[in-house]
């Protein structure tokens, strides 16, 4: 079992930045993808971006590429998501996930944390 834990979530004006965290522990594998994804009230889950936990590629939605930056410290075993330029439009649930398989669908990660708000008001 992976448990994790987001947190930095918060309310910001639009034009401005977040990081959020992921805290992971248990069976934690360096063979994990890690995700971002993100549901706004009334529409569907949204994949914000992923990394492989022993590094490589990043992969980001194209509504958040060039804005939102994905990394890792494999030393405290916590993933971020930085958040720049934020929109109203960013506002959502973001929760963090882990699986083997990784990439922009949600039922290829197995393990998901309880989710962070973030509010972006114009």
């Amino acid at each position: 079992q992976v448990q994790l834990v987001e947190s930095g979530g918060g309310l910001v004006q639009a034009g401005g930045s977040l990081r959020l965290s992921c805290a992971a522990s248990g069976r934690t594998s360096s063979r994990y993808y890690m995700g971002w994804f993100r549901q706004a009230p009334g529409k569907e889950r949204e994949f914000v971006g992923c990394i492989r936990w022993s590094g490589g590629s990043t992969y980001y939605a194209e509504s958040v590429k060039g804005r939102f930056i994905i990394s890792r410290d494999n030393a405290k075993n916590t993933l971020y998501l930085q958040m720049d330029s934020l929109k109203p439009e960013d506002t959502a649930v973001y929760y963090c996930a882990a699986g083997w398989l990784g990439g922009g669908n949600g039922g290829s990660y197995d393990y998901w944390g309880p989710g962070t708000q973030v509010t972006v008001s114009s």
